[in-house]
């Protein structure tokens, strides 16, 4: 593949969920290849040293902290990210929770927050940054999903398991009606509960995830994002370290 189509100097993306794991991995790879890099994580100090990470390898970077789940923060997320470098090019929802509770444990609050963070929260995302990017001729988009969404293998998360199937029915839904826009959507499997990570700051606990999954998603999200992914919408992308029923 020409290393010209993966060329993103003239780019600018916005990363939630990037002050850790995969999320950060991505805002890392894209500001390698050139792309001016809003930071988003609702911890702002994590976010922050995603930004220092890159500001210190020569890229460009500003650090913001949003809730996502907040339309009105989510609203202010993308106008900062605008008045900051210009046009959005490129958005990649990072941000997603994970609750490990059974089904008939889970209470009502953390059943509620995994959907308000991995559904509506993805869905505010979608829809303010494409009615930016239907002004402005188009755009990439890419959601952090889990196969989990379509076969679990997990004793336990319903809420997760139930967020993760909507979120991957919600990007192929996306992907139909933004395509007259010139907006593909995409989303890349990135990471079980077993042997994965959860990229938003607020978890219910520490997952551990390899270097090479790192590397995997990334490397998965570089490529939807450039010129050499321009016909591919709709797709869940497995970056799974392996694991095809993650």
């Amino acid at each position: 593949m020409p290393e010209q189509r993966l060329d993103l100097s003239d780019r600018n993306a916005l990363v939630t969920g990037a002050g850790a794991g995969h999320g950060r991995a991505i805002a890392l790879a894209l500001a390698a290849k050139g792309a001016s890099v809003a930071v988003s994580d609702i911890n702002i100090e994590r976010a922050e040293r995603t930004c220092e990470q890159i500001q210190e390898r020569g890229g460009a970077a500003i650090a913001l902290q949003a809730d996502i789940s907040n339309r009105f923060q989510t609203a202010n997320m993308i106008e900062m990210a605008r008045d900051a470098f210009g046009k959005l090019h490129i958005l990649v929802n990072g941000a997603r929770i994970f609750h490990p509770e059974a089904m008939l444990k889970i209470d009502e609050w953390n059943w509620r927050r995994q959907l308000e963070m991995n559904i509506s929260g993805v869905f505010f995302c979608m829809q303010l940054a494409g009615r930016v990017m239907a002004d402005e001729g188009g755009g990439v988009m890419i959601n952090l999903a889990s196969a989990q969404g379509l076969r679990s293998t997990l004793p336990s998360g319903i809420g997760y398991v139930a967020s993760q199937a909507a979120l991957i029915a919600m990007t192929q839904q996306a992907a139909r009606e933004l395509a007259p826009h010139r907006i593909r959507v995409n989303a890349i499997a990135a990471g079980s509960a077993s042997q994965g990570e959860i990229t938003a700051s607020e978890t219910a606990g520490a997952w551990s995830v390899s270097a090479r999954s790192l590397g995997d998603v990334a490397d998965t999200a570089l490529y939807l994002c450039s010129d050499a992914a321009e016909s591919i919408n709709g797709v869940l992308f497995a970056a799974d370290d392996g694991n095809p029923a993650e």
